[in-house]
């Protein structure tokens, strides 16, 4: 039996509480680690530029959040259509669909950054900048948005390394990435004073490491899927596929986008700059723990699309639960974090007493519900290896676009800055309750076919 067979074998026969440690580990530490080189932007910039600084990367937070709407899309989409192909043991189609990535993220990531150069400006006053903010939002966007096209292909071909059974590889190019952003951090801010260009900087080189990572694994024949020339033609069924699987984070990250937006020009409103540099700290703190929950999410996507292509029902919805435990001890752990050490977790962005004061207030009342948010994360995840694209596209949407936008323009008239942050444990909460009924419907769905029919 060769390396790939063995792979594919030990996913669907091995027990599942040590194959799914040893799925989520290294998406573990990738996650974890992409959360940290965004934090060490958040902390050198309010560090070394100040809180306008931190401003100024909160108000770009729509946009980047927009151009990774377009990149998840592709990479996750992707890749829980190659990890059901190769549980039904179509690895042509699979070494396809890794083609189709490559040609979806240039194509997209192109386009998007061409658009978002020439109307930067407007962009940013749109997402809450104000003239003492934009400046910094510019310099910090703009080396982001030339090199685009790479930050879209290396995280769309990692997913794809990730999902075909290499996710101690996928780790390697994160943590890679991870060492470089937070050393040039250090060079390009702290020792030559570039100040927040000098962050985007270092994340676009951090990328291009991650990235050579990638294609090293990708173009090595004897990886289970990887680069051949044919691979790299159009093929609309297959760009269908992804794209519809994809939706869900895709619209996932469209919402954000508009609830960052909503949420900024509520604190512009109500409270001003530090208040809005006060959202920058708690989103960047709450970003940690969504990222390690979402490496156990990925780890468990691969996993569960390979049984449910096929075929092996129970192998499927067991490691459904075990992820939905880690994700609520998890964001468990963050709810603690949020309600007894706010204040001691602020102070490693600013030393500004204001500020401080604000966000130890905006950090205890928006992560109310944070411990729930786990399963609601996770049950994201499982539609999506099932090949359910409406059922995720609907979780996704639920939180943000059902919930949390008409509480946003509804409290703050009302209770100003004070409505914006309660409106996200609200949310989350509704959100919760619909992710637990959808969840257990489907898997009532799945026991009760005896041939589980794939889409």
């Amino acid at each position: 039996m060769n390396n790939k067979d063995e792979q594919q074998r030990e996913i669907g026969t091995a027990p599942l509480g040590p194959l799914l440690l040893k799925f989520c580990l290294p998406a573990i530490i990738a996650m974890t680690a992409t959360s940290l080189y965004n934090l060490a932007d958040s902390i050198f910039i309010g560090q070394g530029v100040g809180s306008l600084g931190l401003a100024g990367l909160t108000v770009c937070f729509p946009l980047m959040n927009l151009s990774a709407a377009f990149g998840t899309m592709v990479g996750i989409g992707a890749g829980s259509v190659i990890a059901i192909k190769l549980g039904q043991r179509e690895l042509e189609v699979a070494e396809h669909t890794l083609g189709n990535v490559v040609l979806l993220n240039v194509i997209i990531g192109t386009l998007f950054a061409v658009v978002a150069l020439l109307f930067l400006d407007p962009i940013l006053r749109f997402f809450g900048a104000s003239d003492a903010i934009l400046p910094y939002g510019r310099e910090y966007m703009t080396p982001l948005l030339y090199g685009n096209v790479l930050t879209h292909l290396y995280f769309g071909l990692n997913d794809t390394v990730r999902s075909s059974g290499y996710p101690r590889r996928a780790m390697m190019a994160t943590l890679s990435a991870v060492c470089i952003n937070v050393l040039f951090d250090y060079i390009l801010i702290v020792r030559l004073g570039f100040g927040i260009r000098g962050a985007a900087v270092a994340t676009l080189l951090a990328q291009s490491v991650g990235f050579i990572v990638v294609i090293s694994h990708l173009s090595r024949s004897s990886s289970v899927i990887h680069f051949r020339r044919d691979i790299f033609r159009w093929r609309t069924k297959i760009a269908r596929g992804i794209i519809s699987i994809g939706c869900a984070p895709f619209f996932t990250n469209v919402c954000a986008c508009l609830v960052v937006l909503l949420i900024n020009r509520g604190l512009v409103d109500y409270g001003g700059d530090s208040y809005i540099a006060a959202y920058g700290i708690v989103n960047r703190v709450a970003f940690i723990f969504v990222m390690i929950t979402n490496g156990i999410n990925q780890g468990m996507q691969p996993i569960s699309g390979y049984n449910y292509g096929a075929g092996n029902v129970e192998r499927c919805v067991g490691v459904f639960k075990y992820a939905a435990v880690a994700g609520t001890v998890v964001m468990s752990v963050c709810f603690i974090v949020a309600e007894v050490f706010p204040r001691q977790t602020i102070l490693w962005f600013t030393s500004d007493e204001l500020l401080i004061d604000i966000a130890e207030h905006a950090m205890r009342i928006s992560l109310l519900m944070a411990a729930f948010g786990g399963f609601h994360i996770v049950s994201i995840g499982f539609m999506m290896s099932l090949g359910q694209a409406m059922k995720a596209t609907f979780l996704s949407l639920s939180r943000q676009l059902l919930f949390l936008v008409p509480l946003l323009l509804c409290l703050p008239p009302f209770f100003g800055a004070d409505g914006v942050w309660f409106s996200m444990p609200i949310a989350d909460a509704a959100a919760d309750v619909a992710a637990v009924i959808l969840v257990i419907s489907q898997i009532r769905k799945l026991r009760d076919r005896k041939n589980v029919q794939l889409p």
